[in-house]
């Protein structure tokens, strides 16, 4: 049995997939496609659930193991910048130094030892995001609370937004993650982070997305990024169409310090930007060129239809007109035969012509529209409807006609009307052994 075809992918889906590939890292397009089916194409919501599996939260899906997810950072070409903390000097020094090593190795021995067995009896809350833009907000707050208002614009987004946003502005992203427990931590806030000159220099040329590892949101993506002490820092760009980690700073920078190295760092990667950007215009010209070559297309086919339409308007036109006159035809071709017929049937109706001899007879010469004449006989007795019907019988008179006699002039009321329902008979009427009678054609009347 076959396999069923998949369902086409829309334009959203294709771009939420290629997001989330390269959010996640993963290679296989198919997997991709399986987990965001999952989460209904919520591709915020998938991130999260991966980042989850990779912490060994399992999944709600349970999908199958795969490489581990977010910005590339297999890259050995990576800056990595790390700031040691400072040698005792003197004798006083060395001499305190060793008297706290093994209050510090104990304490921080125990510390781990009692993490370690806790992660058996209760599991780490951190390990479950369920609010991840809360946490952005609770540690922005924390932060002005402790520091001040006076920092970098932090970016009011999750890690997977700050990340979608850095690639589709083409900006460098700087990630800053906050150890609340380390010692350096207050110092770099305070006196690095927090200088008007580091502060320019991030709000002016990249995005900056800071959250403590002690939320949920800071420490999956703490355990993504993998960072060995705090302060930590890690550069990210679009780096051959993937958002990669080029650059990582770990330890107690001091302002100037902070501001070289990451110069340095966008410096050296800047040219992927641009790269970047001219292949993102030149993908945009063409795909502008190709709407335009749509759109004239379309019009063309709009204009070729229209040609079409008025064609088969035409066509339909000229078939109407063209029925209307054979119908016209037909229709005058069955008034004449009926006209026909109806003249052959008063001919037959007509009383036979009265001879010469019968002192009774009336001759009747009628004068026809086109100047013909007519002679026949009648009987005093009969009716004028008698003479009508021999006029309509003549194959040369009108369709429509009316009798007139000149003296006196009058018109003789040959067919039944209100005033003569039944018309007088040729005694009636006045006429006399010999009578000239005109018809007057009232066709076109």
């Amino acid at each position: 049995m076959a396999a069923p075809e998949e369902q086409e992918l829309t334009q959203e889906q294709t771009e939420k997939l290629l997001q989330f590939q390269d959010l996640t890292g993963i290679e296989s397009m198919d997997q991709c496609r399986h987990t965001l089916e999952q989460h209904n194409w919520n591709i915020e919501a998938a991130v999260q659930d991966r980042l989850n599996e990779q912490e060994g939260v399992p999944s709600v899906f349970n999908p199958p193991p795969s490489r581990p997810l977010q910005v590339n950072t297999a890259d050995h070409r990576i800056y990595s910048y790390v700031v040691s903390r400072p040698q005792p000097r003197g004798l006083l020094g060395w001499g305190y130094y060793l008297i706290m090593l093994p209050f510090r190795f104990t304490y921080y021995t125990i510390l781990d030892i009692f993490r370690f067995a806790l992660r058996f009896i209760r599991p780490d809350p951190r390990s479950r995001v369920t609010d991840p833009v809360g946490d952005i907000v609770s540690f922005m707050h924390s932060f002005e609370e402790k520091y001040g208002r006076a920092h970098p614009v932090f970016y009011q987004g999750t890690y997977s937004q700050a990340l979608n946003d850095a690639k589709r502005e083409l900006r460098f992203l700087l990630v800053y993650l906050h150890g609340d427990d380390h010692q350096d931590s207050d110092e770099f806030c305070r006196n690095t982070l927090c200088a008007p000159e580091v502060i320019s220099l991030i709000n002016s040329r990249m995005l900056f997305w800071a959250c403590s590892t002690n939320k949920p949101e800071g420490y999956r993506v703490s355990q993504a990024l993998r960072e060995n002490t705090y302060p930590f820092l890690a550069m990210i760009m679009l780096k051959d169409r993937r958002m990669t980690v080029v650059g990582r700073l770990e330890g107690l920078i001091q302002p100037d310090d902070l501001i070289n190295q990451l110069t340095f760092i966008m410096d050296a990667n800047q040219t992927y930007l641009v790269s970047e950007r001219l292949e993102r215009e030149e993908r945009n010209q063409t795909q502008v060129l190709r709407q335009q070559q749509d759109e004239a297309y379309l019009a063309s086919l709009r204009a070729d239809q229209e040609k079409e339409r008025k064609k088969r308007e035409e066509r339909e036109r000229k078939r109407r007109k063209e029925e209307e006159v054979q119908q016209q035809k037909l229709a005058e071709e069955r008034r004449r035969q009926n006209l026909q017929e109806e003249k052959e049937r008063k001919l037959e109706c007509l009383p036979p012509e009265p001879s010469p001899d019968d002192p009774e007879s009336v001759k009747i010469i009628f004068k026809l529209p086109n100047d013909s004449r007519v002679e026949r006989r009648f009987h005093f007795s009969q009716s004028l409807t008698v003479i009508h019907d021999f006029l309509f019988s003549l194959k040369e008179s009108p369709e429509k006609f009316q009798i007139e006699a000149n003296f006196p002039r009058r018109v003789l009321p040959c067919v039944p009307s209100e005033k003569w329902p039944n018309p007088p008979t040729l005694q009636e009427a006045g006429l006399s052994h010999t009578e000239v009678l005109f018809v007057q054609d009232l066709t076109d009347e």
